[in-house]
């Protein structure tokens, strides 16, 4: 079943923080994928806000962008629809997952799974505010006495969702312990739409296993893709041809963490570049020889040339 009107089962998750433009436009570079923004504050929208107008504004971007909203206020829903459409949205995600506090605060993310009347209302009015196709994506429940995903997708269709994405996680677990497989299995017996898997994909093969034992028709990848751009098409490759991937060279990390800095202060600015490089150096090198001691220098370093010459040493020793 064909979720976007490209050709991939694989999604790159919205994650507040990472998945800006520089990180998108890595991963698109790589291969196939469908690539979603980070989430959209609706308020801060609606106040044109420059960050989230910024975020919002994928118009020169030349690969489809899904662009995720949240909030709960219907009004500011309807024309922060309209205005992401006239960004360059390819399409519109709703975000009735995400678990943080502040969010879950101002009746957004999670909150709405326990508010359905809401949620319906607010995919209705998003529906009718666009042509662009609306997807929603959500988790397992509140908490493990309250698992409600199944009922929430059924409403999800009844209210014009194209198509929906489950993290099989409560909103209590956040991110720990294993994701349920099994409940997006029974989303997907529930509802006609097609449904895209999220949780403990971190592979191809994780990848096909979540499919053939849940039926979803595509798989999302969050934290996995962190220092590692070009898992989605790997991914995406792999499950249409059966390929495996061995791990990625050490050169080939060393070039896509240093195009991905370049592209952090095209967009940012060194200043800021220079601090959002510290999480990615971490995520890049995870797993690398004397890693703990090289990040723990970086962290430390406070501009830019001493930096790169950092990443470059490092490399060239980490390669003996």
């Amino acid at each position: 079943m064909q979720i976007l009107d490209f050709d991939s089962q694989v999604f790159l998750a919205p994650m507040a923080g990472i998945t800006d433009k520089p990180l998108r436009k890595l991963t698109a570079g790589f291969g196939k994928g469908n690539i979603v923004s980070e989430m959209v504050a609706i308020n801060a929208l609606s106040r044109k806000n420059p960050k989230s107008y910024r975020i919002a504004d994928v118009r020169d971007e030349p690969y489809p962008v899904v662009v995720q909203l949240v909030g709960s206020d219907l009004q500011l829903f309807d024309f922060a629809a309209k205005l992401a459409q006239d960004l360059g949205a390819h399409s519109l995600d709703i975000n009735m997952g995400c678990p943080v506090r502040k969010i879950v605060a101002n009746k957004s993310g999670s909150y709405l799974m326990t508010d359905m009347p809401l949620a319906s209302k607010i995919i209705e009015t998003v529906v009718k505010a666009t042509p662009l196709k609306v997807s929603v994506k959500f988790r397992k429940g509140w908490d493990c006495q309250h698992v409600n995903a199944v009922e929430f997708a059924k409403m999800c269709e009844e209210s014009g969702a194209s198509y929906i994405t489950v993290h099989g996680r409560t909103r209590s677990e956040f991110y720990s312990g294993r994701a349920d497989w099994n409940i997006i299995g029974e989303v997907k017996a529930a509802v006609k739409i097609p449904v895209v898997g999220n949780g403990d994909v971190g592979s191809v093969t994780d990848a096909r296993k979540m499919l053939e034992y849940t039926g979803a028709d595509g798989v999302m990848i969050g934290r996995a893709a962190l220092g590692q751009p070009w898992l989605i098409s790997q991914i995406d490759k792999g499950l249409k041809t059966g390929e495996e991937f061995l791990p990625p060279s050490h050169q080939l990390v060393k070039e896509t963490l240093l195009t991905h800095i370049k592209e952090l202060v095209n967009y940012y600015g060194e200043k800021i570049a220079l601090g959002l490089s510290r999480k990615y150096v971490c995520w890049y090198t995870k797993s690398m020889r004397d890693a703990k001691r090289f990040r723990e220098k970086y962290v430390h370093i406070d501009n830019l040339p001493e930096a790169l010459k950092e990443i470059n040493l490092y490399f060239e020793e980490a390669k003996e």
